[in-house]
């Protein structure tokens, strides 16, 4: 029988790890990688074949930073994912998977998903 997780931490890294044995970032289709911590939210796009980040954007972002009132909340994700969006599409990217870290689909993550549908890409 298989042990549980002792941590939160180690249960997301757990469902992080299953997630990724299909989620790959190819030349056609990088992966766009979503981090979470209580006070920020970071997002890259990532080709897994070189292992290189083709874009990346957060909320700690000279960009962001002034607008956003706080950092922690679905306003400031969606904001991070319409500028991984926007920066993704300057970079000739347009189609992409997204992995969510382990992370539930739901508040923060949804909204910087959405927020990269918005600005134009395709997943």
């Amino acid at each position: 029988m298989a042990t549980r997780p002792k941590t939160r931490h180690e249960a997301r890294q757990r469902r992080h790890r299953r997630v990724r044995k299909k989620v790959i970032g190819t030349a056609e289709r990088p992966r766009l990688a979503v981090f979470r911590s209580l006070k920020h939210i970071y997002a890259q796009i990532i080709r897994d074949d070189t292992g290189e980040t083709l874009v990346a954007a957060s909320t700690l972002d000279p960009q962001l930073r002034g607008r956003l009132a706080k950092t922690g909340n679905v306003d400031a994700a969606r904001e991070v994912g319409r500028l991984i969006g926007q920066r993704a599409l300057e970079a000739g990217i347009s189609k992409i998977v997204f992995d969510r870290g382990g992370y539930l689909y739901h508040g923060r993550v949804k909204a910087l998903a959405d927020g990269a549908r918005e600005a134009g890409l395709e997943f």
